[in-house]
């Protein structure tokens, strides 16, 4: 490690990135719900196999799995989906065939058993968040001046983000459409098809591992949006209805693969589609299929940057050898910073500068840390435009009447 970073040129260069930025769009991963004291993917495993009733044919599947990946892999929930939908797809559903021990017919009931129990645990979670601050970031997003469309790419299923956008009477668009049951249409996601565009101030908020509110009818095999009433659309459709959570990563045919691939391709498309600031917190780079879209786009768009936060030194550490081979990503943990290709640790400077985005008692960055990302962005826009409170009160008329804001 031959270099180091000055924390005070290094958060001014990163708060000059977002002022500046001509477009900018987000990737939240899984650490930003856990920071509002969501399950992640690993207590959901552990809750799925404490609460699921085919105990048996579920430790069937768990044999199989570790068998392909080895006893070294840490199984998770999204494997064993995964492997799940691959039986299912190998014997269609079929009581009558099998594949590695589990019939086509126990492979659909341990899918939607997983689904329901996952379900019950992040909507029980979620009445019990305090997602005042998750608001205030969908207000600053709202009046961040900009004449290009806001994006945030998740792969979290919970409906956090949505409920702040509605507590505020935001505008959003996920790529449904209609009112009793709103289905997905992928035109949607297509810039260059203008007629099926929505508005651009509103939000696009693309969920690419599916949502808590997405269900696929069997009989029809479509999927649609529901909202506060999915407990109720459940049990009046538990023979058909099947809640759209995580792509499988194997063959799959194609109207079950949407809108995982819509999403997908919209990823591709954005990170390529010239000057971005993409901004990624709370995502380890668990995924590989998302992993490979975002470095192939920093190889293919010289205008793209992007900015990764982590949570812990040990996530920057595990994929320095690959960041390093860009300059035109940078990635920062409490200890450690990846920029313009080359490793180095913090340097401390005045404290004053940037104590919003450093603790200086415990030499820690803090912006891997979702809440204190969140109020760093509210903290470098008051003072950029010198508001007092970025929320309800303050988000729209302050900048409005400034002119600062996109009508």
């Amino acid at each position: 490690m031959n270099h180091g970073f000055n924390i005070c040129d290094e958060v001014l260069n990163v708060e000059k990135l977002i002022q500046h930025a001509a477009k900018i769009g987000f990737f939240f991963g899984a650490g930003t719900s856990m920071s509002f004291k969501l399950p992640g993917i690993f207590e959901l495993t552990e809750r799925v196999e404490e609460e699921i009733s085919l105990k048996d044919e579920y430790k069937i599947l768990l044999q199989s799995i570790k068998s392909i990946y080895g006893e070294g892999k840490k199984i998770t929930i999204e494997d064993i989906l995964n492997h799940t939908r691959l039986v299912r797809e190998i014997t269609r559903d079929s009581i009558e065939k099998s594949f590695d021990g589990i019939s086509g017919e126990v492979a659909k009931r341990i899918d939607k058993e997983i689904c329901r129990i996952i379900y019950e645990i992040i909507s029980k979670k979620e009445t019990q968040v305090d997602s005042s601050l998750l608001t205030k970031f969908v207000s600053w997003l709202n009046w961040l001046p900009s004449n290009e469309y806001k994006e945030i790419f998740t792969p979290n299923y919970d409906l956090l983000l949505e409920k702040s956008f509605e507590q505020l009477k935001i505008p959003y668009f996920d790529g449904f459409v209609g009112a009793y049951e709103p289905f997905f249409i992928p035109e949607t996601l297509d810039e260059l098809d203008k007629n099926n565009m929505p508005p651009k101030n509103w939000i696009r908020l693309w969920k690419i591992h599916g949502s808590l509110g997405w269900f696929r009818n069997t009989e029809n095999d479509s999927i649609v949006r529901l909202g506060a009433t999915n407990s109720e659309y459940i049990e009046k459709h538990s023979e058909k209805a099947e809640l759209v959570i995580y792509p499988s990563k194997d063959k799959y045919n194609s109207s079950r693969k949407q809108p995982f691939i819509a999403y997908f391709d919209k990823l591709k498309r954005y990170l390529t589609s010239g000057d971005l600031l993409f901004i990624i917190n709370g995502y380890s780079f668990s995924d590989q299929h998302i992993n490979e879209i975002i470095l192939n786009s920093l190889k293919v768009n010289n205008r793209l940057h992007v900015l990764v936060f982590f949570f812990e030194d040990e996530s920057l550490e595990e994929w320095e050898n690959t960041f390093s081979k860009y300059i035109n990503i940078s990635a920062f943990s409490p200890k450690l910073a990846i920029i313009g290709g080359n490793k180095g640790e913090w340097i401390k400077d005045d404290e004053s500068k940037v104590k919003y985005a450093y603790n200086y008692e415990e030499n820690k960055f803090l912006l891997g840390d979702y809440s204190n990302f969140i109020n760093f962005l509210i903290q470098m826009s008051r003072n950029q435009f010198n508001c007092i409170d970025i929320d309800e009160e303050c988000s729209k008329e302050t900048l409005e009447d400034s002119g600062d804001v996109e009508g």
